[in-house]
Order: C-alpha cells, then sequence, then structure tokens
C-alpha cells in the first residue's frame, strides 16, 4: 500500500468519479482505474460499488477512507515536522458532547484557526460507547466527556473544569411550588435524556438507583435543544448542564426545580490515547484548549 494509491483513492472517494478524479490529478483514467484495483487486490476487498456511470464507497470503502485520512494526514505532519516548517497542516477528528461544542469550544475554535488556518478539523457527535475503541484505532484523536469518572489504563484523561447539572421543568410545573423537590416525588415524571452529551446520564441514573426508583418514563433525544423545547412545551422534565439553560430560565422559559441532591456536577475531561505520538498538530490544539478553557478550577 503506497501514499500514492491512498491519495488517489481519497480523490476518487471524495469525487466519486475516476474520471474526475483523474483530471483533478492530472493522470490518466487507467492509471486511477490501475491504482485502485492493485489495492482492493492487496486488501482482498472492493472498495467501490460500480453503478452504471456512477460509483459508491462500499463498507470496506467508508472503512479505508477513514485510516487514509489518517495515514495521508500523518504523512503531512511528518514532513512539517522534518522540515521544520512554522506552518502546521493535516487534519483532526474530535467526538465532543453537544454542550461541551456549542458552548465551550467555539472560542477555542476560533483561536486555533487564527493560529493554523490550515488545519482541517472534523467535529462528531460524542457517544461514551465507542469512544474508547475509536481512540485506540486512531480513528478520533481527541475526545471530550462530561462525566463524574473516567477510567482506562491505555488512555489518558485531562481535567478541564467542572460543569453543573441542574433540574428543569416548565414554569408551572406542580413541583415549582415545593420548598424541596426529593428524589421520590420525580416518581411517575416523565424524563428526557440526552444521547448526545455523553455521560452525565449516568450521574443522574445512579441518584435514581440510590433512591431505589425506577424510570420507565423515558424520552431520549439526540439534541439537547430538542430536550430544552419539549420542557417548555410541558413534556416533561430534564437534567442539563447549567450552561445550556440558564438563559432560558432567566427570561422564565424554564424553571430549575430545588432538588434535595443539590447541584450535581460533572467533570469536563479531554481524553487521548496515551501511547499514541501527539503530532505538532494535535498538540496545538490540545494547548489552545487549556489556555481557553482551563480557568483556575472551573470552566464557569
Amino acid at each position: 500500500m503506497e501514499i500514492r494509491q491512498l491519495k488517489t483513492f481519497r480523490t476518487v472517494a471524495q469525487l466519486l468519479s475516476f474520471k474526475q478524479a483523474a483530471q483533478h490529478l492530472h493522470y490518466a483514467q487507467s492509471s486511477i482505474s490501475a491504482q485502485i484495483q492493485a489495492l482492493e487486490e492487496e486488501l482482498g476487498v472492493q472498495l467501490f460499488d460500480r453503478l452504471g456511470r456512477g460509483i459508491l464507497l462500499t463498507e470496506a470503502g467508508v472503512s479505508l477512507m477513514n485510516y487514509a485520512e489518517k495515514i495521508l494526514d500523518l504523512a503531512d505532519e511528518t514532513r512539517t515536522e522534518v522540515a521544520a516548517a512554522k506552518e502546521l497542516k493535516g487534519s483532526l477528528t474530535i467526538k465532543v458532547p453537544e454542550t461541551f461544542g456549542v458552548h465551550r469550544l467555539p472560542l477555542v475554535i476560533k483561536q486555533f484557526r487564527s493560529r493554523f488556518p490550515k488545519v482541517r478539523l472534523h467535529f462528531t457527535t460524542c457517544t461514551h460507547e465507542g469512544l474508547q475503541k475509536d481512540l485506540r484505532k486512531g480513528v478520533t484523536d481527541l475526545a471530550f466527556l462530561l462525566t463524574e469518572s473516567f477510567q482506562a489504563a491505555d488512555l489518558e484523561a485531562e481535567a478541564l473544569g467542572v460543569e453543573t447539572l441542574i433540574l428543569v421543568a416548565h414554569p408551572d410545573h406542580p413541583l415549582i411550588n415545593e420548598p424541596v423537590v426529593h428524589t421520590k416525588d420525580l416518581k411517575g415524571e416523565t424524563l428526557l435524556f440526552s444521547k448526545v452529551d455523553c455521560s452525565y446520564r449516568r450521574t443522574v441514573e445512579a441518584a435514581f438507583k440510590m433512591e431505589k426508583i425506577r424510570y420507565d418514563n423515558t424520552l431520549e433525544f439526540n439534541s439537547v435543544e430538542a430536550i430544552k423545547q419539549c420542557v417548555m412545551a410541558g413534556v416533561g422534565i430534564s437534567i442539563l448542564p447549567e450552561i445550556t439553560v440558564a438563559k432560558d430560565i432567566s427570561k422564565g422559559r424554564l424553571a430549575a426545580l430545588p432538588w434535595d441532591e443539590g447541584a450535581l456536577e460533572v467533570a469536563a475531561l479531554m481524553i487521548w490515547y496515551k501511547d499514541r505520538w501527539l503530532s505538532p498538530t494535535l498538540s496545538a490544539f490540545m494547548e489552545t484548549v487549556r489556555k481557553v478553557l482551563t480557568k483556575a478550577h472551573d470552566l464557569n
């Protein structure tokens, strides 16, 4: 497997056309076909489905595309490092919880892009499941989690601060008038959970487990904003990072319930594979995160 072949494969995969790839790379179309065929024979898989005049990536092709991006970026970064170039290039794939991506990362991205405009940043929604595997395989360069704790022998986790979680409901919810809301009072309530803000749900579930309360009436969403809108509509209640609901509470669209658990806190963690070489590009992004987000011991 040669770098040249991977570059050709990536171009074909991006354009989904052998002809356009040949024009882009200034190769004869027969040369493009020969390189792809050589890759398929070496790997023992079919990388593209030929559909009449069009082509589509196969499942194996999609998998190779992920690794091809990493290999080619690493090759670029190696040239940059060896040549001691001042301008970083390449790309980073970063998994991030929605809350973190919306409320914490924009300033990080702005500062990083102002210094390294040629680095491509790919952000994907973070889910706790599969995260460790992706970091170990190199599919993901860096990840962030909002969680109470995280342990993995071959992964490094650095605490950037804490996020406060609060219980929110519609301003007219009956429990708003209670001086204190006990966990047992939530029995029978519809609980709205996020699937994209990683693992702080486990913190919430632990509180219910402690009181031996079942919570069968739940709804799951792929958007924190969708959860907020449903709570505003009176669909149910939810536990969300305070930073995501503070403005809505101040404007009277949501109300914080006086939960006897108090304000729960979860750590904001930056996680990477311990044995991986930290490229100049990845190191620069991590340092920007630290500079922007680490303020004393709290993000707030």
